[in-house]
């Protein structure tokens, strides 16, 4: 009797290890997230370098503003006790009779002058306007600057943030500083997926040289400074021309848009309380408009806004941007005295609320001299981030050959259930955020034109060598 043979064996069997799946759909990202990070920071970094060196310059402007504009700033000598704000006013137009006063500053705090805006005065911008300083203890006029911007920001600090939102080329300008916000978060998060997909003994600076010494600093100094990036890049697109735009939309619709108060007057029998362009008839109650908004709990600093037209309102609204934010308003008749409106920050829609506080951080005011310095220390950070970056770059080239490419085809090797959704994320991304999604789409474009380009001079390479060789 014949048996057969048994395909036993004495030595166990081993265990069938099954890929992981997502190990195995992280591995085949990081090449795609690799070569979208490298062109990425290759041809956007440009216009963060410049969009670092001027926000970082921005952020200093503030100091340098009260050293330039000390004299008109403030006052000579802090006096017993304040003039009234007609007075005030009344001496400043006595002194630039030219012109429409838009709003009045008080002095909000003691060593402080109070500023007189006028509108329509010759040589002045159209968008800007001509602030007066006036001394609150005695009425001298201290001096009168161009003023631009909420933030009333003098000439030094109005030409800086010019530049650093449009280079001084206006409307046109502004495109330069929405593509860098478009992008910035973008690549600190594609530096963030490598770095930490990266194993944790080739991260280290200590005891290393070369390009990986310089991509050691780059990914750590990335790393610390990444949460800092993705707020510069958040809160710049909130103001930008077109995410901005569909930012607004979307809070709209979402009911979640900055409230604005009612500054339209009740029906008294037509009161002459126009444009106080005169500097007469509305100069006169601004004492009793001010005192209105004080009884209703509205410190300084503050701003008065005088009626429009004859069916409007003053408007009084507190102007400190820093912490805590101070942003109520009120509406007063300039025939009565009396409050028709109320408008409370805390009442503000909480993005309303986030947009403000996100925008000031962005600025550098709403921490003051810390939120300032912590701005220059980001933009320092940048500066070295793309430095080392292009220093990498260089270290990749062989001999004659500059910053040598990252292989092409790294998509292919995305598994489908990766590839898709991803896909879909960047589609919507690039509609919402257009300065993304029009230069990742020529990215895209270009990069296969080249790589088809590349096949076919290698397909006939390859070609023209086996003809060659079947000819010999």
């Amino acid at each position: 009797m014949t048996t057969a043979p048994s395909t036993e064996t004495d030595e166990p069997q081993k265990p069938v290890v099954k890929p992981d799946v997502t190990t195995r759909g992280w591995s085949s990202l990081r090449p795609l997230v690799l070569r979208l990070h490298f062109y990425a920071g290759v041809l956007v970094a440009p216009f963060l370098l410049v969009a670092a060196l001027t926000g970082g310059l921005y952020a200093a402007s503030f100091s340098v503003e009260k050293f330039v504009y000390a004299d008109e700033m403030t006052v000579a000598k802090v006096g017993a006790e304040k003039l009234p704000i007609s007075e005030q006013v009344a001496a400043a137009r006595e002194a630039h009779p030219e012109g429409t006063i838009s709003a009045v500053r008080p002095s909000p705090e003691d060593d402080a002058t109070t500023r007189v805006m006028l509108t329509g005065v010759a040589g002045i911008d159209e968008t800007n306007t001509l602030a007066v300083f006036v001394d609150p203890y005695t009425a001298q006029v201290r001096g009168a600057l161009e003023q631009y911007g909420a933030t009333g920001a003098l000439p030094v600090r109005t030409w800086i943030d010019k530049f650093h939102a449009n280079l001084q080329l206006g409307e046109t300008g502004r495109l330069y500083s929405e593509l860098a916000a478009s992008w910035l978060w973008v690549i600190s998060g594609g530096g963030l997926v490598l770095w930490f997909t990266r194993r944790r003994a080739q991260r280290k600076v200590r005891g290393t040289s070369g390009r990986r010494r310089t991509l050691g600093l780059h990914g750590t100094v990335g790393v610390w400074a990444a949460a800092g990036f993705f707020f510069l890049s958040a809160t710049g697109l909130t103001w930008s021309t077109y995410a901005g735009a569909n930012i607004e939309v979307l809070r709209t619709e979402l009911h979640q848009a900055t409230p604005a108060i009612s500054a339209a007057a009740g029906d008294h029998g037509g009161h002459d309380a126009g444009p106080a362009d005169g500097g007469t008839a509305a100069d006169g109650d601004l004492d009793k408009i001010l005192a209105a908004a004080r009884a209703e709990g509205l410190g300084d600093p503050v701003e008065i806004v005088p009626p429009a037209d004859a069916s409007s309102t003053y408007v009084v609204k507190q102007v400190q941007r820093s912490w805590p934010t101070k942003q109520d308003a009120v509406a007063v008749d300039p025939a009565t005295a009396e409050v028709t409106d109320t408008l409370r920050f805390a009442d503000f829609p909480i993005l309303a609320k986030l947009s403000r506080w996100g925008i000031d951080a962005h600025t550098g005011v709403l921490f003051g001299l810390v939120n300032q310095l912590l701005l220059i220390a980001l933009a320092l950070s940048l500066v070295m981030l793309i430095l080392w970056g292009y220093r990498m770059w260089w270290q990749r080239g062989r001999a004659s050959s500059f910053g040598r490419p990252i292989p092409r085809g790294a998509w292919q090797q995305v598994p489908p259930h990766l590839l898709v959704p991803a896909l879909a994320v960047i589609a919507v991304l690039g509609y919402f955020v257009p300065l993304l999604g029009i230069p990742l789409a020529a990215f895209i474009v270009v990069d296969v034109v080249l790589g088809e380009i590349a096949y076919r001079r290698g397909k006939r390479s390859y070609g023209g060598r086996a003809e060659a060789k079947s000819d010999a």
